[in-house]
């Protein structure tokens, strides 16, 4: 299938938008005059973020708030937004939750969330919106997965986890999409500064001690993400530092690789 032109203003939906790397993307896309619909589980913080990118950029942006771990959350979504006639060009996926700790200390009902929406709730949403995109012949997709990707991580097990869930996607997608005109990208940032990490420093003394250079500036992510998303390239790892991390743990064995993430993560 031959893919049509791209089109010069965007419409992009950002999950995960009310804050963190979610809202600096969407900065990102409005700074380019692109239009925005803004989903997260809070209506007031989405509003404030609508206006004041309204205000500063003059872009139409859409409001829609919604918990994505909830089944059939992400179809609703599309719903209305065919109803509105509202065509999605560019898909964030940045929405994500995490638990820091041991596996044996997070009973269930603190797992299921991470599932919910690390894992479910992000192949929902690539459901619902990915072959409207393919039929257009022409999209983009950024999903938010994790430097976590590439390795093992004790203390952050399921989370870890979850995000090699999305790269792993994110990988077959983009072979699949492959000459239809839509892109897959994973964007794998490694710890950044959000709120994010402030709740889980919250919980763990050890993040505490983590040096500022290994903390990403969210910024900085956020524009590395975009311009690979908008390249079209498959992995995007922002920072040198989390790049060599990534080239070491691919060519380290996996059973030393375990040993020194084993070292770190009990020291968190």
């Amino acid at each position: 299938m031959a893919a049509t032109p791209f089109p010069e203003r965007l419409t992009a939906l950002i999950t995960g938008a009310s804050s963190g790397i979610g809202a600096a993307l969407a900065l990102c896309f409005a700074r380019d005059g692109h239009a925005l619909v803004l989903v997260a589980r809070s209506q007031d913080k989405l509003q404030s973020l609508a206006a004041a990118l309204r205000a500063e950029h003059g872009i139409r942006v859409d409001v829609m708030p919604a918990d994505l771990c909830l089944p059939g959350a992400a179809e609703a979504l599309a719903a209305t937004l065919r109803r509105k006639r509202r065509a999605v060009d560019v898909l964030v996926n940045s929405a994500g939750v995490v638990e820091h700790g041991a596996f044996t200390s997070l009973d269930a009902a603190r797992q299921r969330p991470m599932l919910a929406l690390n894992v479910a709730g992000l192949t929902e949403m690539l459901a619902a919106f990915v072959p409207a995109m393919v039929a257009r012949g022409h999209g983009r997709v950024l999903n938010v997965a994790s430097i976590a990707a590439f390795q093992p991580v004790p203390g952050l097990a399921t989370y870890a986890a979850t995000k090699a869930f999305v790269l792993s996607l994110t990988e077959s997608l983009a072979e699949e999409l492959r000459d239809t005109g839509v892109s897959v990208t994973a964007l794998c940032p490694g710890i950044t500064a959000t709120a994010m990490l402030e709740q889980a420093t919250a919980r763990s003394g050890g993040l505490r001690q983590l040096p500022g250079f290994v903390v990403g500036d969210v910024t900085a992510v956020a524009a590395e993400g975009y311009r690979a998303c908008l390249a079209g390239e498959v992995i995007s790892v922002p920072g040198a530092v989390n790049q060599a991390a990534m080239l070491a743990s691919r060519a380290t064995p996996r059973g030393l690789l375990r040993r020194i993430t084993g070292a770190f993560g009990r020291k968190l």
